[in-house]
């Protein structure tokens, strides 16, 4: 190894990230069982999309623009475009090969910009997003990522964002807004109910995002050290709190807990454990876990009589437990524990002023810059489907597959002009007599 490069940390580094890569399939699961059953592939892929083309940006532009030197506070530069200078030798202030620190940093990357895919599932066409994950990934990301850990002003202003509550989860839960301001509602909102179709997968991807949370925050003290343990055992207690909440916020609001219900909490506490996770103590992490349940659960359960489809709550459960983590810090930090600042409760009111900076800046800028790349692309095409793609469903319409298949033993019949989701409306509308035939003819 390089001079420099320590193995302990290496080796927990290595697996902090491939937890956190890990986190964007499970982010898949868990969006997927929030929809119906007609565009779970298409929820699903846009998180598989993110996984290609965010890693991409991040490695020929993303990274440099993050952590490249300082462009007067506000972004990086060019230096380590196409990960020139980026080997095996430690990055400043780490013992860990920079080559590796670009891993773990665009893993952050990759499940930031698909989360904000929350708001607009079933409903924005496959090719338009693929183009918006690549500008937001480059222009929103990196951005708000040097602010707080690449010199930026945030930083230097004294900001204090242990794992993203900047750049991961204030950035997406207002990007999300944005995006269903812009995009408008799906078709059915707020004429029907539109339903999770499989809280299990809800539930399992919860979990998963709740192991990958451990290296995600564990990892952000880059190495096997104080702080590490510190962050991964907040990790634990702040959800397992947030949980306990909602199940009394659930049982007070409607007599039952419910799964979904609990899935979320899940996400709700390791959101807010994410900027805090290595300043404060295991006991303020299970008071911030406890306490950030009740502004995200009112946010969620407000949204729904709005005129804005914001239709997976990024917003409530991450741009504003984000948020409220991030303000946590100023009230609750602790030097004993993080050795860098104390709060306001601890003497230090000047450090609540800091983070409150990055409440108020971070949210225009995540909103404004992708209200106006969405606005962009759609100069060259429609955004979202038409009304009948939509009825059809995303799965069929996008990526001409369905997550379930329906019915047994079927035959498949072409019918000139119609696809097989027409040929069922028509059926059962009575435009068409029933039809049997071989399996692959035409019927005229």
């Amino acid at each position: 190894m390089a001079p420099g490069v320590d193995a302990a940390d290496t080796a927990w580094m290595m697996m902090s990230t491939a937890l956190v890569i890990l986190m964007t399939p499970a982010l898949g699961l868990f969006y997927a069982g929030l929809v119906r059953s007609k565009n779970t592939l298409n929820t699903f892929m846009m998180c598989v999309a993110a996984l290609g083309v965010a890693t991409i940006s991040w490695a020929v532009i993303g990274y440099s623009l993050a952590f490249g030197g300082d462009g007067g506070g506000f972004i990086g530069n060019f230096d380590h475009a196409f990960l020139s200078g980026v080997g095996f030798d430690p990055r400043e202030g780490t013992a860990i090969p920079q080559l590796l620190f670009m891993a773990f940093q665009g893993s952050f990357c990759i499940l930031t910009v698909a989360l904000v895919s929350g708001a607009v599932v079933e409903r924005i066409r496959f090719g338009p997003y693929m183009i918006f994950v690549a500008l937001w990934s480059t222009l929103v990301y990196p951005v708000m990522a040097h602010w707080v850990f690449g010199g930026g002003f945030l930083a230097e202003a004294g900001t204090l964002d242990f794992a993203g509550g900047v750049s991961v989860e204030m950035a997406s839960g207002f990007s999300a807004l944005a995006a269903a301001i812009l995009i408008g509602t799906r078709k059915d909102y707020g004429r029907q109910a539109l339903l999770p179709h499989n809280s299990v997968l809800v539930l399992l991807g919860a979990g998963l995002l709740w192991f990958g949370w451990f290296g995600f925050n564990g990892g952000s003290g880059i190495g096997a050290n104080d702080i590490g343990v510190l962050a991964f055992t907040n990790t634990l207690l702040a959800p397992a709190c947030t949980l306990v909440g909602w199940f009394a916020l659930d049982l007070f609001r409607g007599g039952k807990v419910t799964a979904v219900g609990a899935a979320t909490a899940v996400v709700v506490g390791c959101v807010a454990i994410t900027p805090a996770a290595g300043f404060i103590s295991p006991m303020w992490a299970m008071a911030l876990g406890l306490a950030a349940s009740v502004p995200s659960y009112l946010i969620i359960v407000w949204q729904p009589r709005t005129r804005v489809d914001e239709t997976l709550d990024v917003l409530g459960a991450h741009g504003i437990a984000g948020m409220f983590g991030i303000l946590f810090i100023g009230l609750f930090a602790q030097a004993d524990w993080n050795g860098i600042a104390d709060g306001l409760f601890y003497g230090n009111a000047a450090q609540l002023g800091h983070q409150a900076l990055a409440v108020l800046v971070s949210p225009i800028y995540a909103f404004a810059v992708t209200y106006g790349l969405l606005r962009f692309i759609a100069l060259f095409g429609p955004l979202r489907a038409t009304e009948r793609e939509e009825a059809v469903g995303m799965d069929v319409e996008q990526h001409g597959e369905e997550a379930y298949v329906s019915g047994e033993g079927a035959i498949l019949l072409r019918v000139a002009g119609k696809t097989p989701h027409e040929l069922d409306s028509e059926l059962e509308s009575g435009k068409l007599p029933a039809l049997v035939g071989p399996a692959d003819e035409d019927v005229e």
